[in-house]
Parts: structure tokens; sequence; C-alpha cells
């Protein structure tokens, strides 16, 4: 694996504490993970650490909404702009409907799903494991969807929109080419199996 010009860190079996202890052991396998997502240079692993921040930056947008729906902030703060509402698109009903709580908080589980799903398996997970960035892509697409509908409901509905709720529709949709190429790659290799 190639390494980063500049890496994230020291390499994982360099910091390992000696044995002993409290919590948990590690292993050749983790330290090979946490070296490939912090120190590694290759297309795939840029395209999964700019995931991490396309996913980060949905989860952190919709916080805000979050704030604002639990009653934490009066307003959700938004831009002076004409066809912003988002006080009012985010305080209607079915904005609560799925699971009986804000929709924000199901917004921001599945942002850590998909983290999950990017930070899983070494740098050559495509040959070894093409299940997992698979299974991103196929998250991903239902995820830009759902952003997309609900940047829909918001037009046709409320005729306003709440622009956090936007931005991380927007991040949502820009996921999927972010993952595209991995996932095909592990397609390529699930078929020569």
């Amino acid at each position: 694996m190639q390494t980063r010009q500049r890496p994230a860190g020291p390499p994982a079996a360099s910091v390992r504490p000696p044995s002993g202890g409290v919590g948990r052991s590690s292993t050749p396998a983790a330290d090979a993970v946490s070296d490939a997502l912090r120190r590694g240079d290759s297309p795939y692993l840029r395209a999964r650490r700019r995931t991490a921040g396309l996913q980060l930056g949905a989860a952190a947008t919709l916080g805000v909404v979050a704030l604002y729906q639990f009653g934490l902030l009066r307003s959700v703060p938004e831009p002076p702009l004409p066809g912003l509402d988002a006080d009012r698109v985010d305080a209607s009903g079915e904005a609560y409907v799925m699971l009986r709580t804000p929709d924000s908080t199901i917004g921001i589980a599945s942002a850590g799903v998909s983290l999950v799903l990017a930070g899983m398996g070494g740098a050559d997970r495509h040959e070894k494991q093409p299940w997992i960035p698979l299974l991103l892509l196929a998250k991903s697409v239902v995820d830009a969807a759902g952003g997309a509908y609900l940047f829909a409901e918001q037009v046709t509905k409320h005729k306003k929109v709440c622009s956090w709720c936007t931005a991380s529709a927007g991040l949502l949709v820009a996921t999927v080419p972010a993952v595209l190429p991995e996932a095909l790659a592990g397609w390529r290799a699930w078929r020569s199996r």
C-alpha cells in the first residue's frame, strides 16, 4: 500500500501499547485498517475519506435541525433568503411520523451507518470483501433518493425549504459518485470469483 505524502499520525503498530491493562487488544488486521484509512493513498482510500467527510457533513447539518426538533433551539438559524423557512418545515408533523421521533435523528443514525461502511475493511476490501463497497453504494443510492424525496416534499407541501435539510440532501447525493468506483471494482472482483 502506498503511503500518503502527508499521512495522519504514526503507523498503528508503532504506537501499540504493551500487553496488559484494561480494554481491547489490537490485531494486525485492525492495525492495517488504521494505517489504510489514516496513512494509505489510493483512489479508493481517497474516496472513502471523501465519503466520510460528506456523511459527517450530513450529520452535522442534521444536528442543527435536531437541536430545533428537540426544542433545544427556539429557531433554526437560516440566511434571510426567500423560500427558506426551516422552522415551519422542521416543526411539521410529517417530520415526526417515522418511528414517532424527529426525522433528523433518523438521518444522523443513517449517516453513522454509512460512516461504519466507509471505514470498514482494509485498503483492498474491494477485492477481499466486495460486499462492503457494494452495500455502501446501495445504501448511498437509497439515501440520495430519500434526500431528494424529502426536498420534493418540502417544495410541494410547504412551498418552503429548510436550508440545513437541503444541504444534507446535497451531501447525500454527492456521496453516490464518491462510492461508485470502488463498488464497481468490488462488483468486478465478485463476478470473477
